[in-house]
């Protein structure tokens, strides 16, 4: 409960970020001169770098993306053998790794929270079977698991494409969620289990994609 308190800090905090800077953006706009519509346009196009997102929409996808690259790349490093590893197996003396999620259900554990969290924005229905954030007790192949992974954030990107500046302070779903707050603590709540992969992965001695070829 506590890391869920941090979080929903962290999203709101984004929240307000946001807010300030759509609002600091639109007076800039208003304090400019007006000039012809295609001068603007240029001039707009010539100081946004075209590999930045230029919308709310885009920006929340791109974190989406960034944050799925990194948990399946990680998925895909765990050998098929190793696939269920839990720290518990090591039995390390003075350790307090019992009943702690294996590696498979920390991959479903990201993939059932996605589908939660971001389904209430994209209009997705939730998977059949998927009835808690442990994700399907049936589901046990290294294989299945990444698809249902991958499948979870193409309902982020769906999730995200429906934000704009007008509408991401608007309560949905269930208790006091904001659009932008659920559709950014799906971010950040990957990124949380991200990190327990990877110490999971080097516990078999496998180093995180995205630290190879990186000095440690």
């Amino acid at each position: 409960m506590k890391s869920i308190r941090i979080f929903l800090r962290s999203a709101m905090f984004v929240v307000a970020m946001t807010t300030l800077t759509v609002a600091a953006l639109t007076a800039t706009a208003l304090g400019q001169s007006t000039g012809s519509k295609a001068s603007t346009t240029a001039s707009a196009a010539a100081a946004q770098p075209p590999d930045l997102p230029t919308t709310l929409a885009g920006m929340v996808d791109r974190e989406v993306s960034d944050v799925e690259k990194q948990v399946v790349e990680a998925a895909e490093a765990m050998p098929e053998d190793r696939f269920n590893f839990s720290p518990e197996n090591l039995s390390i003396p003075g350790d307090d790794y019992k009943g702690v999620r294996s590696f498979a259900v920390q991959v479903k554990h990201i993939a059932a929270s996605n589908y939660f969290l971001w389904s209430v924005l994209s209009g997705d229905k939730i998977p059949e079977g998927l009835k808690d954030g442990n994700g399907p007790a049936e589901m046990k192949s290294k294989a299945e698991i990444i698809r249902f992974l991958k499948d979870s954030f193409a309902v982020g990107h769906k999730a995200a494409a429906t934000l704009t500046t007008e509408n991401m302070l608007q309560p949905v779903g269930k208790g006091t969620w904001l659009r932008l707050q659920r559709a950014e603590f799906g971010v950040a709540h990957a990124f949380n289990h991200y990190g327990q992969m990877v110490e999971y992965l080097r516990m078999n001695g496998i180093v995180p994609p995205a630290s190879r070829g990186k000095s440690e």
